[in-house]
């Protein structure tokens, strides 16, 4: 589902408002060349997740899903000096071409790619009493999201933010005869997040040059 116009409104936002610097660019042609799959974020998209994680002040952010460290960009960008990002992938592959990403774009020291099942990961780092991240950005594999929630929650504090990404699936999300596993996760991830006394959110739909999709916001409030 997609239309022209959404691809020509993304590009006039992106030449007049977003302008990516050059890093970003250089980071989808490479992933491009590697042949990772065109899933990151789009640059209206990523300056939006920027914006918020500067909006709420974020210091320390996690990233379930690396892929070519795109979004990892942005979101680095957002930082003050002493910030930083973890985030996780479990394709060596993927991981590779986003180290040298980030590293093209002067964020080695502020970026921790941790390689391996976000699960586990995850796991350790709440065993581990990792700090708490004031932004929490979610955009790995979709029947997953509802096991990262209950982890992202474990490392999160009150007032964080918690983005979950490609949570409309181009409408099918209302779908609940749905037999795509991706639907359905995001589905129960919703569904989870509707009735957890500790998070007050939103679902907004998006269009653009990715298509029909949308995000799942969630503030932490007790």
């Amino acid at each position: 589902m997609t239309d022209p116009r959404w691809d020509a409104v993304d590009r006039y936002a992106s030449e007049l408002l977003v302008r990516p610097p050059e890093a970003l660019d250089a980071a989808l042609h490479t992933a491009e060349a590697a042949g990772l799959p065109a899933i990151s974020v789009s640059a209206p998209q990523g300056k939006l997740l920027m914006l918020l994680a500067q909006s709420v002040g974020a210091r320390r952010v996690l990233e379930i899903g690396t892929l070519a460290g795109y979004s990892a960009i942005w979101l680095a960008r957002a930082l003050p000096p002493e910030g930083s990002l973890v985030t996780l992938e479990v394709e060596p592959r993927h991981a590779s071409v986003a180290r040298e990403n980030i590293a093209r774009a002067g964020f080695s020291a502020v970026v921790d790619l941790r390689l391996g099942p976000a699960l586990d990961t995850l796991r350790s780092m709440a065993a581990a009493g990792t700090l708490p991240f004031d932004l929490i950005f979610i955009d790995a594999d979709k029947p997953s999201y509802p096991e990262y929630l209950p982890l992202a929650l474990m490392l999160s504090r009150v007032g964080t933010l918690i983005i979950a990404d490609n949570v409309v699936r181009k409408g099918a999300v209302v779908d609940s005869e749905s037999g795509d596993e991706r639907v359905q996760g995001v589905r129960r991830f919703n569904e989870i997040v509707a009735r957890s006394p500790r998070l007050d959110a939103t679902l907004l739909q998006t269009v653009g040059s990715k298509g029909y999709d949308g995000f799942t916001l969630a503030r932490v409030v007790s």
